[in-house]
């Protein structure tokens, strides 16, 4: 399948893995791209820059087709050396970045001057024409339904990914509720040139995560994650557990004057937690309502083999076969 992301990355299929915390490493990113997607690297789960030059050099023992680098600008009161991280991104022959977060213009040139290609993660069709105005080469639009931060809009891509065409010149691919091959031939019939799949992905063999973590996505419905953080407009989509029940009580009861002080013991330093110890109650993790669509756990070869079989057959045999003769 040729669209202008295939084209753009010089992947054989439009199926990206997203960047997420703890789950990005070089096992999951090499097996993606290996099954002719595009996987990627969380940049900021490696502690430092030498440590995500030493996971790209990984990657790159396991795989010799392109993956990329997450890289999520965050408001900190100690800003990570973004620099020396995009030193490790260089100096390891990385072509795609997957940015995310705050505006990464500052940090573009140096990237773009090399030949990089930046897709910035966007929530909203306005950030998304900011994201293509400062030289962004695509954006992977998030609508409401995605797990992790959904903006503050709470606009679906049942609408979003149709104005996203609407209004963008530069390719596109669709975030958020994406599972499979109804997915991604629905994200392109909304214009969008593929998907980016991040949930989905946890659910994987090759996901280096706790199993709890994947017997949990699958046993999760789309009824089963919970928005936290929504009083301090830091809306996160989360799977629900009692930690995560706390937090609403504790939004409900503050109202107004809530502090990120008040729930920090049960959103910071989460992720090793769950991810690697398979404690699954210790706080919030991000999830998206997808998971209710996911109900196995395959290798990545298996899992993008199939959508792309399926999304040729609802093509050319649903879709045209709808087509009055």
């Amino acid at each position: 399948m040729k669209t202008r992301i295939t084209e753009m990355l010089g992947i054989e299929h439009p199926i990206i893995q997203g960047g997420m915390h703890y789950v990005g490493f070089a096992e999951l990113a090499a097996a993606v791209s290996n099954a002719g997607g595009l996987g990627i690297i969380t940049g900021l789960t490696q502690k430092t820059p030498g440590d995500l030059a030493n996971e790209i050099a990984k990657c790159h023992d396991l795989t010799d087709k392109p993956f990329g680098v997450n890289l999520t600008f965050l408001p900190a009161f100690t800003a990570p050396p973004y620099p020396e991280y995009i030193d490790a991104i260089i100096a390891g022959g990385i072509k795609v970045v997957e940015t995310a977060g705050r505006n990464p213009q500052e940090h573009l040139p140096r990237m773009k001057d090399v030949g990089i290609k930046i897709i910035h993660k966007c929530t909203s069709v306005r950030h998304s024409l900011k994201a293509q105005s400062i030289g962004c080469d695509a954006v992977s639009v998030d609508g409401f339904e995605c797990g992790g931060h959904p903006g503050e809009d709470d606009i679906p891509n049942m609408i979003l990914l149709p104005r996203a065409a609407d209004e963008l010149e530069i390719p596109f691919v669709a975030s958020g509720g994406m599972a499979d091959a109804r997915s991604l031939v629905a994200a392109l019939a909304m214009g969008a040139d593929g998907m980016n799949m991040g949930t989905r992905f946890i659910a994987t063999k090759e996901a280096p995560v706790h199993d709890n973590v994947k017997q949990a996505i699958v046993a999760a419905s789309e009824l089963d994650t919970r928005l936290v953080m929504r009083s301090l407009r830091n809306t996160e989509r989360v799977l629900n557990n009692p930690a995560v029940e706390k937090i609403i009580e504790i939004e409900r009861d503050k109202g107004g004057q809530i502090q990120i002080d008040d729930i920090m013991e049960l959103v910071a330093g989460v992720y090793p937690k769950v991810m690697l110890d398979g404690d699954m109650d210790v706080g919030a993790w991000s999830c998206g309502m997808v998971a209710g669509l996911i109900n196995d756990i395959p290798t990545c070869q298996e899992l993008i083999d199939g959508i792309m079989k399926e999304a040729e057959a609802l093509i050319r045999q649903r879709l045209e076969g709808m087509l009055a003769s």
